[in-house]
């Protein structure tokens, strides 16, 4: 025990809060403080989702107008999900779906699934000497359908600024499953405007439709937000293993960088949406492309998870000072 301090807190810890008032009226958050610098906001009622990402006090990640939204609010059909597409730093999509709504073998898939609103059932956290641990169980299950299980831990490191977010997800059901996950990572401002640096080592860059291909050439370069401005997606195909991706804003001489198995999780989208206030962008790991999950399976790009088989992924998050 440090003698100096009457509370651990003082240096590091994380500390449950619940909201009042709005559409995320009673939603629970952890607030999770390494003591360098780095702090997040993990939502239990959503996922285990990171709502906010700080570094030295500075906003990282995206929060859309829609703000802290309850999941009793959620819209499952079609893309009502962006009514309550808070974004922050991470959104998980998935599992049944990721991307375009769509009919895939006779079932109705809405945008993006509907992991993100789901409640966890279990949400507890741990610290220990060298890190803070937040645990979570969420169910995507249905009578005479799925049932996915996504066990979740983020490990914040207190001996550096960085932490890891590792998914266990179980087919606890009777039959093969789709399943799909997308890692969407909101990047904002002020790390995000028309100086920052955005370094994607891929070795194939594929501009997702026609309006994207336009700009093909300008896929790393950011600019001021853009009335009527329409998104563009680029998917990202890495050499080897090695999935990575920074941004760096040299104004605050910061940033971050995602690192991840790209053999896992081969689907890399960055999602550039330069608009007034819808002004973000996504570096999105997962193991499909937004497309809809019937352009998926005919693609044979689409997974799946036998009775009782489990699937492991890993994203490692690093805050830099350097570039």
């Amino acid at each position: 025990m440090n003698p100096y301090i009457g509370h651990e807190s003082q240096l590091s810890g994380i500390e449950e809060h619940r909201l009042v008032g709005g559409r995320g009226d009673g939603m629970r958050l952890y607030e999770v403080n390494n003591g360098l610098g780095l702090m997040l906001t993990i939502s239990p009622d959503r996922n285990g989702d990171i709502t906010r990402l700080r570094f030295r006090g500075i906003n990282l990640s995206y929060l859309s107008c829609c703000g802290y939204v309850a999941p009793a609010y959620y819209d499952s059909i079609g893309s009502n999900w962006l009514n309550s597409f808070t974004a922050g730093f991470l959104t998980t999509c998935g599992l049944a779906a990721v991307g375009s709504p769509c009919t895939d073998e006779g079932e109705e898939l809405p945008l993006h699934g509907s992991i993100a609103n789901l409640p966890c059932e279990q949400a507890w956290w741990t610290q220990e000497k060298d890190a803070l641990y937040v645990h979570t169980v969420t169910r995507d299950e249905t009578i005479f359908g799925r049932k996915l299980t996504l066990k979740r831990t983020i490990q914040v490191s207190t001996e550096e600024n960085a932490f890891e977010i590792h998914d266990v997800i179980a087919n606890t059901g009777d039959r093969v499953e789709p399943m799909e996950i997308l890692y969407h990572m909101n990047m904002g401002y002020p790390l995000l405007d028309e100086d920052s640096v955005i370094t994607i080592p891929s070795a194939e860059v594929l501009p997702r439709d026609g309006h994207a291909a336009e700009d093909l050439a300008n896929w790393m370069h950011m600019q001021p937000p853009t009335a009527g401005y329409q998104e563009r997606c680029y998917y990202h195909r890495f050499p080897d293993e090695n999935g990575y991706a920074s941004i760096f804003q040299p104004k605050l001489g910061m940033g971050l960088s995602i690192a991840f198995d790209a053999r896992d999780l081969d689907g890399f989208v960055e999602w550039k949406m330069m608009g007034v206030r819808d002004y973000v962008l996504g570096l999105e790991c997962g193991n499909c492309y937004p497309d809809g999950r019937d352009v998926m399976r005919r693609t044979g790009m689409l997974k799946f998870l036998k009775p009782g088989e489990e699937k492991h992924y890993r994203v490692r998050v690093e805050l830099r000072e350097d570039a």
